[in-house]
């Protein structure tokens, strides 16, 4: 039998939509919150993203298991009435809304705090709430734009969207770290937080290597599946045709490669590799040598060989190899339109077996 999750006890009031703050909330619902969404007569308009989840949106189903969903119109007095009382009682208040957006309708974060000390507030947006940026809507590709991470994503022929929703996602994550940090600050000190999360500052964040290497007077290249600081670190074929992605993070790494999979010892010391730094600047010379060994092996063989050596490598995989993969756990999921599998999350806590609880119906409890 399942024991009392972390966050039994905790209420938690999301003006939501979209992927970031449903990512972050959905987290907190797993962790045995009370997860109460507001949503618009219409519905989050991430009801309507796809069908392809038993006639349902993905991404919908995905990021809001767990949670209740009550129907509330803000721009009404009614609405400003039941959303007021919710509040009251909520523990933490995420929303992602445009900036002000709550403000003007009474339920700045400042207000709130005032009314109730201990509520923690959360607000996500594209930009934040001051800056020439502020007011512009930003959606996930948008950011990945405008923060230059498409730049440094995809083959030297164009920049790329990364494949998932990664600003948001990284938005979520950021934002649940932060709210739990605030419930641990407030269990010591009785106060909450206002706490604010832009989907620009994340991605700025998570770019610092990339700006660091361009400040430092070497601009990252778009490579593909190959590493701009790390050689050899790419995509090899096989004989049979199969591509097989190695990875060489140290010296020591490069001279069990060169002995054990190459087939030549010496290389570990040759001044044209011996260092990760020496096989950069070889790049193509360096790639050559690893790419004529692969071509000597099969799929299977080369596996072997690099299990065998212990290093680092990865077959290149689509989706359906993901939906087979041996690896993947999974959760079943009830939805509205029946139950749903999806890959689980992603932390395990030993001793504990986790329910997730159902997909809400617009305006459905759980």
């Amino acid at each position: 039998m399942a024991g009392r999750l972390p966050l039994e006890g905790i209420t938690v009031v999301a003006v939501e939509q979209a992927v970031a703050a449903p990512f972050c909330t959905s987290r907190l619902a797993d962790a045995g919150a009370r997860v109460i969404k507001i949503e618009r007569p219409e519905g989050d308009f991430a009801r309507g993203y796809d069908a392809v989840a038993a006639g349902q949106s993905s991404y919908f189903v995905w990021l809001n298991r767990g949670k209740e969903s009550v129907v509330i119109d803000l721009a009404g007095d009614e609405g400003r009435t039941a959303f007021a009382a919710l509040v009251a009682e909520a523990d933490i208040l995420v929303q992602n809304l445009k900036p002000g957006a709550l403000a003007r309708l009474g339920f700045g974060p400042e207000a709130l705090r005032e009314r109730h000390p201990r509520l923690i507030v959360c607000s996500i947006s594209g930009y934040g709430d001051t800056g020439p940026m502020a007011e512009r809507k930003a959606y996930d590709m948008l950011i990945q734009a405008e923060s230059g991470l498409a730049s440094v994503t995809g083959g030297p022929e164009a920049p790329a969207r990364v494949g998932t929703s990664i600003v948001d996602i990284a938005t979520g994550a950021t934002a649940h770290a932060a709210i739990l940090e605030a419930l641990i600050g407030r269990a010591t000190s009785g106060e909450g937080a206002d706490i604010r999360v832009s989907m620009f500052d994340v991605m700025a964040d998570w770019l610092t290597v990339p700006l660091l290497h361009h400040e430092g007077g070497k601009s990252p290249k778009r490579l593909g599946l190959a590493h701009p600081s790390i050689a050899p670190y790419g995509v090899f074929e096989t004989r049979d045709g199969k591509p097989m992605l190695l990875s060489i993070q140290s010296d020591r790494e490069w001279a069990v490669l060169a002995s054990r999979f190459l087939g030549d010892a010496a290389l570990a010391s040759d001044q044209r590799f011996a260092t990760n730094m020496q096989r950069v600047a070889n790049r193509e010379a360096t790639d050559r040598l690893v790419a004529d060994a692969f071509a000597r092996l099969t799929e299977d063989q080369a596996h072997d060989k690099l299990a065998a050596a212990d290093v680092a490598f990865a077959s290149v995989n689509d989706m359906a190899a993901l939906a087979a993969h041996p690896h993947l756990r999974r959760i079943a999921v009830d939805t509205p339109a029946g139950q749903v599998s999806y890959p689980a999350p992603a932390p395990i806590v030993n001793g504990e077996d986790r329910c997730y609880g159902p997909v809400p119906a617009l305006g459905g409890a759980q």
